[in-house]
């Protein structure tokens, strides 16, 4: 089982995936790469590989991204090295990948992948929440915001719906999304 969170910048996936990680020990992160510049607080191999650009091009060359896509002026990808360490160590990969990078995702897991669409529970607080960070320009919430609005268009694609009113809520709802997965027909063993 691999479990996809995605949804608009803002959403709170970060912190919801965060939390849902501190709960259940079966869960491994997947860091992504990323050309965007490191934010006060985050530590490089933690919330992202954080490369130049020349390093993200000679990873795309070298095909060690499952997916990438450019977002919010940089790009984003998960290397199928992280994936595969996960796996070897009996983990579920849990990917926070923006919706662009979820699109590209989804059929290539076929039904292991568990994909779930994170919302807020509305605009004014997606803005909130943005202003909330102090890490961005007004043209880039900006940027977001108007980006939010074309990337829930995308929702339909995947299994789940998850609104992140409060954390916990969300949290617990993604907790009964793994376990409603674990109970499947592919993830119960034949009897002996």
């Amino acid at each position: 089982m691999i479990l996809l969170v995605t949804g608009p910048s803002g959403a709170g996936k970060g912190t919801v995936i965060n939390t849902l990680l501190g709960r259940d020990p079966r869960l491994a992160f997947s860091v992504s790469s990323t050309t965007r510049p490191i934010r006060p607080g985050e530590v490089d191999g933690r919330e992202y590989d954080f490369v130049d650009d020349a390093a993200f091009d000679r990873l795309v060359a070298a095909d060690a991204f499952v997916e990438w896509a450019p977002v919010h002026l940089h790009r984003y990808g998960t290397r199928r090295s992280r994936l595969a360490e996960m796996e070897a160590a009996g983990k579920i990969p849990v990917l926070d990948i923006d919706v662009q990078g979820g699109v590209n995702v989804l059929g290539q897991f076929g039904d292991e992948l568990v994909s779930v669409f994170l919302f807020p529970p509305s605009w004014d607080e997606l803005e909130r929440r943005l202003r909330a960070r102090g890490t961005e320009s007004e043209e880039a919430i900006a940027t977001r915001l108007r980006n939010a609005r074309h990337e829930v268009g995308f929702a339909p694609r995947y299994r789940y719906w998850v609104t992140n009113d409060t954390v916990e809520a969300a949290v617990d709802r993604l907790a009964a999304i793994l376990a409603a997965e674990g109970c499947r027909a592919r993830g119960v063993p034949p009897l002996a």
